[in-house]
């Protein structure tokens, strides 16, 4: 062999070896997730033990405690409903029929997550099983994700169908997801690039990793008006609370605005940034906030909107997918709450330097510090708190 030979050798050794150091590295950085087929993960759903909802199929029972709500913190319900919209939305749009077996499936919770997933993806071919779900379904739950998804299509051809349930729906959770859906569409303000990339990207490592005393991970998420917020540039400088509320509908929701609204300099005295932070894309968090349509509520005869768009003093931050609070705690899609998976009730405090003082995860609706006691725990430094109501899981 010559000497040009054993120099070409040794060149193409060399790349070869540099090849596989680069990919043992990205292989380090992102490890490979496991691909999963459509009907995997029906079968996941199918065989999980969820558990049940209540007679009118719009809130959660712990069944054990036989009460609304669910005590235990380990349960993974939330978790497999998570994963299955993402896996779902992964399997994207060239599997739409496949997919759309999941919305005449036995399993409440198969066509639940079947029809979540339509409405990330826009699938405009899946509108008419929609609205088969929305006319025939007997579980509240599932039709109000359909409705949902369809004004997350923007599908302007189901609008008749929404009116017509609109008006004489005994339900007023479906009334309500009707009154947002007929908005959505008629404003084309539909699912978002933002909140498909955010399943797409969902990291399942990363969940339920913060704990009391440790540095609180850095985030950036968007407020309701595209404004980005970083947790980290506040080191230093801030304390930071973290409120996850539900959703426009929620009445200890906006109860919880209003309180916050009225301390706005009792925050600002000591050095506070609050961040109200919601699970869902653009269009549900301006409707929080007054930003969009004023609705109909059963619990207030007062409109929120003008006293919202003028007194609301803090970011509410759209987490979409719910991958900061399935991160910090809050688990989303762990209750059904009027027609809706929603996260827990949680709460978190972090100090001005970055750790992490206080986090409550709620079992119920509204188990979680007030406002007040919020403040009166960054005051005194004292963070002992525990909702009186609490619920307790059964060992």
């Amino acid at each position: 062999m010559n000497k040009l030979n054993r120099s070409t050798m040794k060149v193409v050794l060399l790349l070869s070896l540099f090849v596989l150091l680069m990919i043992t590295e990205a292989c380090k950085q992102k490890p490979m997730e496991k691909e999963i087929s459509v009907s995997q993960v029906f079968a996941r759903v199918q065989t999980h033990d969820f558990h049940p909802l209540n007679e009118d199929n719009s809130l959660t029972i712990d069944r054990n405690l036989k009460t609304t709500g669910l005590a235990d913190l380990n349960n993974d319900d939330w978790r497999i409903r998570l994963l299955a919209v993402r896996d779902l939305v992964r399997a994207g749009v060239e599997n739409v029929d496949i997919i759309k077996a999941g919305l005449k499936d036995e399993s409440m919770h198969v066509r639940q997550v079947s029809a979540m997933a339509f409405g990330i993806l826009k699938a405009q071919s899946a509108v008419e099983d929609l609205e088969q779900i929305v006319r025939e379904d007997d579980i509240t739950m599932v039709r109000s994700q359909a409705i949902t998804a369809l004004g997350q299509i923007e599908s302007e051809r189901s609008l008749a169908l929404l009116h017509e349930i609109l008006a004489d729906d005994p339900s007023r959770d479906i009334r309500h997801q009707c009154e947002l859906a007929i908005d959505q569409i008629e404003k084309k303000k539909g699912t978002t690039e933002k909140q498909l990339s955010a399943f797409l990207s969902l990291d399942e490592s990363k969940f339920e990793s913060v704990k009391v005393g440790s540095v609180a991970p850095d985030f950036v998420l968007e407020d309701t008006d595209g404004k980005e917020w970083q947790l980290q540039k506040f080191k230093n400088k801030k304390w930071v609370v973290l409120i996850w509320v539900f959703a426009d509908w929620c009445p200890v929701c906006h109860g919880e605005f209003q309180d916050l609204m009225k301390m706005q300099e009792e925050f600002e005295k000591e050095d506070v940034q609050v961040f109200t932070i919601e699970t869902h894309d653009t269009y549900r968090g301006r409707v929080m906030v007054g930003k969009e349509l004023d609705p109909t509520y059963w619990f207030s005869e007062e409109s929120f909107q003008k006293a919202y768009t003028e007194q609301i003093h803090w970011p509410h931050l759209l987490d979409r997918a719910g991958a900061v609070a399935a991160e910090y705690g809050a688990d989303p899609m762990t209750f059904a709450v009027h027609a809706e998976y929603i996260n827990r009730p949680t709460t978190v405090i972090i100090d001005k330097e970055g750790i992490v003082r206080f986090s409550y995860k709620g079992t119920f609706w509204g188990d979680r510090p007030t406002i007040e006691e919020t403040l009166e725990m960054i005051e005194t430094g004292n963070f002992s708190f525990t909702h009186p109501k609490r619920l307790k899981a059964v060992e």
